[in-house]
């Protein structure tokens, strides 16, 4: 087994634990497990999540509508995939490792009635199952940080997409020219020896033949959501370690702690990013 692949079975492994799906389900939002856009102190990890969707949506330049295909890479319980294809009517695969996720993903979606719109497999995105040139959109959120090769997930995203097909994005980024070792902590919980960076994806997505359309950088945003997920974690302690294990939360509250910090000295950022299929 190679890292790459050691990698993604701890991912998957983790996502697929009762505890990480009680977390997720219960504080971090539920229908959509990224991070938000908050406007006031009033909104809730829900709301912000949900604006963050609704904000990348209104970057995409094409038309989108039934006659489109969409591709969510990383798409956790689904949310972004239903925001689509209710607004547009487009069809929408949704990639995830977790098979925990992806049921709920499943269940959800024949819940709201979509599921029609919607499939969702079960898989890595270093190797996406779909065909050259076949995607028309390929969104993801905060995803590509849990892969060991993200060279590989550009050329992979850039590979499926059609020529005029765009990549619009999120995903938290360590600050070019950090100090050594200063995100040590930070890197420990995703079980990697680094984020990406701002000048990474540049590189990377213009040697994979994806032109840049728009970089929008919120650092606060960053912040904002990781304090406020650390006090909803704090908030419900009690509930939470009825449904999950009382070392898990502690050791989340640790690790939500050591990204607040991080973000607070100015050495991680995050943002919308978009690209174009050349």
């Amino acid at each position: 087994m190679n890292n790459v692949q050691r990698v993604a079975r701890a991912v998957e492994a983790y996502y697929d634990s009762k505890d990480a799906d009680e977390f997720y389900l219960h504080i971090w939002g539920g229908e959509d497990i990224h991070i938000g856009l908050y406007e006031s102190a009033a909104d809730t990890i829900t709301d912000a999540s949900r604006r963050i969707v609704a904000a990348m949506a209104d970057r995409i330049i094409m038309p989108l509508d039934e006659t489109h295909v969409v591709l969510d890479i990383g798409s956790g319980f689904g949310g972004a995939a239903r925001y689509l294809a209710k607004r547009v009517g487009c069809r929408v695969v949704c990639l995830n490792i977790s098979g925990v996720e992806n049921e709920r993903n499943r269940t959800t979606n024949c819940e709201r009635g979509v599921d029609h719109l919607i499939s969702v497999l079960h898989g890595a995105f270093e190797n996406i199952p779909a065909d050259d040139a076949s995607i028309d959109l390929v969104w993801s959120q905060d995803a590509i940080l849990h892969s060991a090769d993200r060279d590989r997930v550009i050329a992979e995203v850039s590979r499926v997409l059609k020529p005029g097909g765009e990549f619009v994005f999120t995903d938290p980024l360590q600050v070019d020219g950090s100090p050594p070792n200063v995100l040590r902590a930070v890197y420990d919980r995703i079980l990697l020896d680094s984020l990406a960076s701002l000048s990474f994806y540049r590189a990377t997505t213009l040697r994979h033949g994806l032109a840049e359309v728009s970089i929008e950088l919120m650092p606060c945003q960053l912040l904002k959501h990781y304090v406020a997920v650390q006090a909803q974690l704090k908030a419900r302690y009690q509930e939470m370690i009825d449904v999950a294990s009382r070392e898990y939360v502690d050791r989340m509250l640790v690790g939500l702690q050591n990204w607040v910090e991080a973000a607070e000295l100015g050495y991680l950022d995050w943002g919308i990013m978009h690209f174009q299929k050349r």
